[in-house]
């Protein structure tokens, strides 16, 4: 049964047969473009399935089913599985079939919102205690944690296999506006599903949108060049010669046992880098302020701004929609104006992520004013995902381990995202004004809890940092050759 499974998910086999010059390059073009768009529309999918809570919070807390620390604990719950899960599965999806092992994990992703909604039905006709549809929703929303964290490594994966060094930062800006599409979906499609028909059905609609993204992914991303006749993305764009490529084939049809082996020195490499740590614990910091606007944004606004729900959504909807800009130009910009050096726009984005959560806070309760501090806010989150969350880690490791970088950021990264979410909660509900009879909470003082999305903020970008005080070095791959570590990597960067 194993063998099977194994099987199942291993990378595609090349195809026997080969392409012509002049039928290679249309083909390349036209499934490098679906793949570029099954990862970036299906992975923004996974993310209604992930937010879908977010926009619920406060109507389950005002049915009395469950407060905000136990919904505090639910949500880390998602985190610290997913941040397990992205390390395991970043480092599984380097040796897997990216179409199969991304649209398994949706397949889950829907299923856990399905059933949750179910719950929510079920809660609502045969009256479930709070504690059992704790337990309940604790252990969905653990498994969708899981299954969320193979949604990201095998999406950029595809990018490394598709698109060349030389535009991969530019299209892994479009990409990280998935993040953005999806959140910007769940607040407002799924915000609309809660007002109209109550918060059960809006894990209906999340898990409905899941199925659309598993029919997108099955249809168009595709695994690797190779399988479909081509040659690597390394030949195709001119990195290397066709009779290099040749070569290496022969050799590592001589030498297959050794090539997993290598993948897995390479990945050991990784975990001994650095810099990759660095920038894990800047995107973990980072992590903290992004889900602390995600999750407990549109509650803020709600108890102490008196906005509405479907008002509420929609201004926690400007920064998702607003970090779409970011993403995309983040890459673009880093490219072509900074030659790949990311960290002059990435202190840019820190500080401007800083204000505007300050004015956010604290800024008052207008229309104007939130909206801009939203605009601001996801513009520098946008580009903080793309290089301190992404690009930045990918840049200093050699392809093969692409998903093993990704799994050391996310795995900080989201365990970070999950204590936010605990601690929040704790501060949240401990320090609400409650009636001295009842116990009841008339109001929710958010001056601790804010103060710590602040102080998350500022730390994230202060960070990075650290390496500036060290001497940039850069490492080739003909050294790394020689030191008999990586066989086949090609060029990366280090800073140490």
């Amino acid at each position: 049964m194993l063998n099977k499974i194994l099987s199942f998910y291993k990378v595609s086999a090349p195809s026997a047969e080969k392409l012509s010059p002049e039928k290679a390059d249309g083909k390349y073009k036209r499934l490098r473009f679906q793949a570029f768009v099954a990862a970036t529309l299906g992975y923004s999918l996974y993310y209604v399935c992930r937010t879908s809570l977010n926009v619920m919070k406060q109507p389950i807390i005002d049915s009395g089913v469950l407060d905000a620390t136990q919904l505090g604990i639910i949500g880390a719950c998602l985190y610290w599985t997913y941040a397990v899960g992205k390390f395991v599965n970043g480092f599984l999806a380097d040796y897997c079939n990216i179409k199969k092992f991304m649209a398994t994990g949706l397949v889950v992703s829907a299923f856990a919102n399905f059933i949750m909604g179910v719950l929510g039905l079920w809660e609502g006709s045969a009256g479930v205690a709070s504690a059992s549809m704790f337990v309940m929703f604790a252990i969905m929303w653990t498994l969708n944690g899981w299954s969320q964290s193979m949604g990201s490594p095998p999406a950029i994966i595809s990018l490394s296999r598709w698109y060349p060094l030389k535009i991969r930062g530019t299209f892994y800006g479009f990409f990280s506006a998935s993040h953005n599409f999806g959140e910007g979906l769940s607040f407002l499609f799924v915000a609309a599903l809660v007002s109209a028909a109550g918060w059960q059905w809006g894990f209906f609609g999340a898990s409905l949108a899941g199925a659309l993204g598993v029919t997108l992914i099955a249809l168009w991303l595709h695994d690797t060049p190779e399988s479909k006749g081509l040659s690597p993305v390394e030949v195709l764009a001119g990195e290397k010669t066709q009779e290099e490529y040749d070569r290496e084939l022969l050799e590592k049809t001589a030498n297959a046992s050794d090539n997993s082996a290598e993948t897995k020195r390479i990945q050991k490499a990784v975990l001994r880098n650095p810099g990759v740590w660095i920038l894990a614990l800047s995107s973990a910091f980072m992590y903290m302020s992004r889900y602390a606007i995600n999750e407990w944004g549109m509650f803020f606004l709600q108890k102490t701004k008196g906005f509405e729900l479907l008002e509420a959504s929609s201004i926690i909807a400007v920064n998702t929609i607003a970090g779409i800009v970011g993403t995309v130009c983040a890459g673009w910009i880093s490219d072509t104006l900074f030659k790949g050096d990311r960290k002059w726009p990435a202190l840019a984005a820190g500080v401007i992520e800083s204000v505007a959560l300050v004015l956010f806070l604290y800024g008052g309760d207008g229309w104007v004013v939130n909206i801009a501090a939203m605009v601001l806010f996801g513009i520098a989150i946008g580009v903080l995902i793309s290089f301190i969350g992404g690009l930045m880690a990918v840049d200093l490791v050699p392809r093969k381990a692409t998903g093993a970088a990704l799994g050391i950021v996310g795995l900080a990264s989201y365990a970070a995202a999950g204590l936010m979410n605990i601690i929040s909660g704790w501060l949240i509900d401990g320090h609400a004004v409650r009636d001295q009879l009842t116990g009841e909470i008339i109001q929710y003082d958010f001056t601790y809890v804010s103060a710590f999305w602040v102080a998350a903020a500022v730390i994230s970008f202060l960070l990075p940092i650290l390496n500036w005080k060290r001497k940039k070095q850069e490492i080739y791959y003909q050294l790394i050759k020689n030191s008999g570590v990586i066989k086949d990597s090609g060029v990366f960067i280090l800073i140490l």
